[in-house]
């Protein structure tokens, strides 16, 4: 048997170790020239104004509430946020740190996407609640309906706040117009991550973008304990008009980033080639087995490979698949457990009815998927796969 695969995994090269050895030698760890370099960098090749990077992806999610006020007027009945449930539990965390609510959203059963449609019913199920954003997540690379959410969010009264991490080099295609995620062209964030299994690696990190000048002032404040210096003033002298926190990312990581940025489209090419291969490979299991569905208007950088299985029908548990396929080598995991079934939220606000967030997670596993996998690995996982379900 050849080595483990598990289902993500970072691309460290001979550069970008020798990146992070010049940090080292540098002058600067953290608060260098090398995070500006990198938010400069980052920004332009998502087409946005601005960038901010942080410590990780919690961060920029919190950073973002913070800054566009959410939970800010909680005495006169608070601030809503909407959520989809198929999502890492950040997305609906950070507007609980900021004292905000929040309404699960259902998605998409084949996609795991939330439409215009869940979040319609969302909204219909909050009303005279004061919804200040609409967070929705771009699930393992593929693009929501970004015009469409932000139409029903602004008649609402509330913005977009894109959650990205799975998606830095997917693009959207909107009134033929091709928008790179993180563009901010429909939204007022967007949110990256760089943690190891993320497209781009740093080992922790994250970056907010956006193209409010306002907007990435007030998240760079808060991102260092919202301190302030008057320029021209005693060198010393430094003042906090407003609570902040240490959200600062270091400079050794921003140049393993900077290294990782110039070989993203490498490593979003071979993405593609990776999950075309898969694709073809399993079209003969269909639609028993299949790949979760794409968007028309998404050309996504994927970073699961996630395919739903009937395990009802191939009469077979997941936890079985799940434990043959690592018995054979192949790691996998499941994205995700449905947020608003999480004892925290089912305390505080009951279960939530969304039968599409349920039927997702029912079928749902992730496959490995990695820029350095070959074609023959792709080969291993799926006659692995068909030999287990038969």
């Amino acid at each position: 048997m050849s080595g483990f695969l598990p289902y993500g995994k970072q691309t460290i090269e001979d550069d970008d170790v020798a990146a992070v050895a010049e940090a080292l030698r540098g002058d600067f760890l953290t608060t260098g020239p090398t995070v500006e370099a990198f938010e400069t960098a980052f920004a332009a090749k998502v087409g946005a104004e601005h960038a901010i990077a942080v410590s990780n992806g919690t961060a920029t999610l919190h950073l973002a509430m913070l800054a566009l006020g959410v939970g800010a007027n909680n005495e006169d009945g608070g601030d809503v946020c909407i959520a989809p449930s198929i999502t890492f539990l950040a997305t609906a965390n950070c507007a609980r740190y900021v004292g905000a609510e929040v309404v699960f959203a259902d998605v998409d059963p084949d996609s795991g996407l939330m439409t215009p449609d869940t979040l319609a019913k969302a909204l219909n199920s909050a009303p005279g609640k004061r919804v200040k954003a609409v967070l929705p997540v771009h699930l393992r690379g593929d693009v929501c309906d970004l015009p469409a959410l932000k139409a029903m969010a602004s008649a609402s009264g509330a913005v977009l706040v894109e959650d990205a991490p799975h998606a830095l080099g997917s693009i959207g295609t909107f009134g033929g117009t091709a928008h790179p995620v993180g563009d901010c062209a429909f939204s007022s964030f967007a949110s990256f991550s760089f943690h190891p299994v993320k497209t781009l690696a740093t080992g922790e990190g994250g970056m907010l973008t956006t193209n409010d000048a306002a907007l990435a002032a007030k998240a760079r404040l808060l991102r260092s304990h919202g301190m302030v210096r008057e320029p021209g003033g005693d060198p010393w002298w430094y003042e906090m008009p407003e609570l902040g926190f240490n959200y600062r990312i270091p400079d050794v990581l921003c140049a393993l980033g900077l290294s990782q940025l110039k070989k993203l489209d490498r490593f979003v090419a071979r993405r593609r080639e990776l999950a075309a291969l898969y694709e073809t490979l399993l079209a003969e299991r269909a639609p028993r087995v299949r790949l979760a569905a794409s968007p028309a208007h998404s050309n996504p950088a994927l970073h699961l490979l996630t395919v739903l299985i009937d395990f009802e029908a191939e009469g077979i548990s997941r936890r079985t698949v799940v434990e043959s396929l690592k018995a054979q080598g192949i790691g996998t995991q499941v994205h995700y457990i449905p947020v608003h079934r999480q004892p925290y939220y089912v305390n505080r606000q009951g279960l939530a009815d969304l039968p599409g967030a349920d039927a997702w997670y029912a079928r749902c596993l992730t496959l490995p998927l990695y820029p350095t996998m070959t074609d023959g690995d792709v080969e291993r996982v799926v006659d692995a796969l068909a030999g287990i379900l038969g």
